[in-house]
């Protein structure tokens, strides 16, 4: 009689583990023809299409070429366009505003009182200046500048039209004093004082006791700088939407600063005062009705100015270079819904097709199957996304500056997070969308949802769209606040600006509008794990 041995297999008993799970979702995604060509497709069309917005761009050779005194480097476009002057750290600036100034051999302080800060009105009527215009962020104070170049490095105190004192440096760094609007009855004392390459601003209500502002350093001033008084006034414009239109409307506008009570302390080799208009300003009213630039009567200052001392604002209704990296990544929103279509039928065509009860035959724990799941489809979705993306915006940058656009100077750190983080906005997207899957089991259903949430509210923020209200409530409550990442630059407080969605500017700041979504996928997760737990296959 034959004696059957039962085979035993020498493999110890074990639960499947996670990464096995995983590797078993990542091969029914890789032998899948066509969720590998939706990728492949998503990569194509946005690098694609960014490559023909690089090429379509041209250089503005129509526009006006800045006037005035040039710093000592700038940045220009192509056949005539505008030059921009750049200040310390490579940030593209406005610097134009009225000097009255003398120079300051060493170390030194000069104080100032400031007793009245009104505008100027710009309609003529008659060959008069007819009406008034105050914007917030004009500007009437003292300033400690290296030259009278454009860009050039400065430390400056000055009573503004709506926020108060200021110190302000460099184009970016701003820093509040006292509270109010200057006026005779309530004027304001400003002092700079310079040691070195430190500069310490100063401000008082009654001149006896002094508060300081702050302190800044100004790497590499020169042994002789330029000192003074100095207005300027920004142009002023707003941005207004309704229902299927929208409006920009822009007015220059000038600023009439009085000082008195002006006195100094150290090397002052000159014994007049200079007065400059720095920069490339518009004062065609001004001129027409010729108002002086200023003048001085008994110790007592009067001068007009405007312009700004300020950064560049990116964006097309802004006063900076209108073409942005971000520009490049319109074909992302074609990638995107690519990669939804796709992410919706990883999950619904196991139920369209039963095999979804193999599946949690093989896996018993169906939370574990879905966090596998959105970990493959997250993790394919960025490489595709970062592969879609960084095509995009190389191939587009390269072609645009072959042409000569007007593009903006974005710093790699930028670029980099515009890269990454539109790449990560399609993967957090694609999790949330097979959650979505997982909910509704309904192919249409769930792209329909998932292109709603995200796509449609970006959508509808480009004008002619909808209320600027509520376009602001939109982009800090759906899924597309995410898109805050392609954000081409910073919003500056102290910088009056259309930072509009149709510029790239956002309510909430790049990463916080990214937590959005983030959270929106959290809870669309926690449901459908529920759901899946709850229901039948």
């Amino acid at each position: 009689m034959t004696t059957i041995t039962p085979y035993r297999s020498t493999a110890r008993d074990a639960r499947d583990g996670f990464g096995q799970l995983l590797h078993a979702e990542w091969t029914k995604f890789r032998t899948v023809r066509g969720w590998v060509t939706g990728m492949i497709i998503a990569v194509v069309v946005t690098a694609g299409l960014g490559a023909l917005l690089g090429q379509a761009v041209a250089p503005s050779c129509s526009a006006q070429t800045s006037s005035g005194q040039q710093g000592p480097t700038q940045h220009g476009a192509a056949c005539g366009g505008p030059t921009y002057a750049v200040g310390p750290g490579g940030v593209l600036v406005q610097d134009e505003y009225y000097f009255v100034r003398q120079p300051l051999a060493g170390n030194g302080s000069i104080t100032v009182r400031v007793t009245s800060l009104t505008g100027l009105g710009h309609q003529i009527v008659n060959n008069q200046l007819a009406g008034s215009l105050l914007v917030p962020w004009s500007k009437a104070g003292i300033i400690i500048k290296a030259s009278t170049g454009q860009g050039s490095a400065y430390a400056a105190m000055m009573a503004t039209g709506g926020h108060g004192a200021r110190m302000q440096w460099n184009y970016t760094g701003d820093r509040p004093g006292l509270p109010g609007a200057v006026s005779a009855a309530s004027p304001r004392w400003l002092r700079l004082t310079r040691d070195g390459d430190t500069i310490t601003g100063y401000d008082s209500a009654d001149g006896t006791r002094w508060t300081p502002v702050g302190t800044v350093t100004l790497a590499g001033l020169p042994s002789t700088v330029q000192a003074g008084l100095f207005v300027t006034s920004p142009q002023y414009f707003a941005y207004s939407a309704t229902l299927g239109s929208g409006s920009i409307s822009y007015r220059p506008t000038e600023s009439i600063g009085v000082f008195d009570q002006v006195s100094r302390t150290g090397t002052w080799p000159a014994s007049a005062w200079t007065g400059d208009d720095v920069g490339a300003q518009s004062n065609e009213s001004a001129a027409a009705v010729q108002v002086p630039r200023y003048h001085q009567v008994a110790g007592r200052f009067t001068v007009y100015g405007s312009g700004d001392i300020a950064p560049l604002i990116a964006g097309a209704t802004n006063d900076g270079p209108n073409i942005t990296v971000r520009d490049f990544l319109l074909g992302a929103f074609a990638g995107l819904i690519a990669v939804v279509v796709v992410a919706t039928m990883f999950m619904t065509s196991e139920y369209r097709k039963g095999l979804i009860r193999t599946t949690l035959a093989a896996s018993p724990d169906r939370v574990r199957v879905l966090a596998a799941k959105a970990i493959v489809i997250g993790a394919v979705a960025f490489v595709t996304g970062l592969a879609a993306t960084a095509g995009a915006v190389l191939i587009a940058t390269h072609l645009a500056q072959g042409t000569g656009a007007d593009l903006f100077p974005e710093p790699w750190p930028t670029q980099l997070r515009i890269i990454v983080g539109t790449a990560a906005l399609i993967a957090v997207a694609a999790v949330f969308t097979l959650a979505v899957a997982t909910i509704v089991r309904r192919s249409a259903t769930a792209i329909l949802i998932a292109i709603v949430a995200i796509v449609i509210p970006f959508v509808l923020s480009a004008p002619p769209g909808i209320p600027t209200s509520v376009v602001d409530w939109l982009l800090r409550v759906t899924p597309a606040a995410a898109f805050a990442l392609q954000q081409p630059a910073p919003q500056y407080y102290q910088v009056q600006a259309n930072y509009i969605p149709a510029s790239g500017y956002f309510p909430l700041a790049p990463w916080a509008g990214f937590a959005v979504l983030c959270a929106w996928t959290a809870l669309a997760l926690a449901f459908a794990a529920y759901l899946l737990r709850r229901t039948d296959a």
